[in-house]
């Protein structure tokens, strides 16, 4: 097992810890949560970073790291819907996580067709996914409706804002092989 598939690994296993600890009764267990959260979003560069610097890209690690991210940041968007339980915070939620199903369906259609480069990860998408985190992050650890979660929330409706207009970008890429027979 290489280093960056055991550090996707642990993103994964390090999810229902993340959520387990928020809930405990403490009032330090959000931040200690959100520190979790930080962690495991952390390790999603270093094991992309280490997998190419050291050369072990692996198929298994190329299939498992993207599914680790989706994972960690549908429980994570799942676990605010439900603190905030409001649209405010539910609406951007499901922009991300509906994006996420809908690109992952749309690179694996590609893929069939051998054109998943088309639909490949741009920098639109690499800064959505860091103020994805950072939100996620801020929502975690702040008390709900402060000072600190209305920046959280202001950073998740940036998110989500990236998020549609990389979809878009991603479906354009695409949209001359969705099109043919339409």
């Amino acid at each position: 097992m290489k280093i960056p598939n055991l550090l996707t690994l642990l993103r994964i296993v390090l999810i229902p810890v993340f959520i387990l600890i928020y809930y405990l009764p403490y009032s330090w267990a959000p931040w200690v949560a959100s520190g979790i959260f930080g962690l495991a979003a952390v390790t999603d560069w270093f094991d992309g970073y280490l997998a190419r610097r050291l050369n072990q890209s692996s198929p298994f690690g190329a299939f498992l790291d993207p599914v680790a991210d989706k994972l960690m940041v549908a429980a994570a968007l799942v676990l605010l819907v439900e603190a905030f339980a409001s649209p405010l915070v539910t609406i951007p939620a499901i922009i991300i996580i509906g994006r996420e199903i809908v690109i992952s369906a749309l690179r694996e259609w590609m893929a069939e067709l051998g054109q998943r480069a088309s639909v490949a990860v741009s920098m639109i998408g690499k800064i959505k996914t860091t103020l994805q985190m950072i939100s996620i992050l801020v929502l975690i650890a702040a008390p709900l409706y402060s000072t600190l979660s209305w920046a959280g929330i202001v950073a998740l409706y940036g998110a989500a804002l990236l998020t549609l207009w990389s979809m878009v970008v991603y479906l354009r890429a695409a949209w001359p092989h969705l099109s043919e027979d339409i």
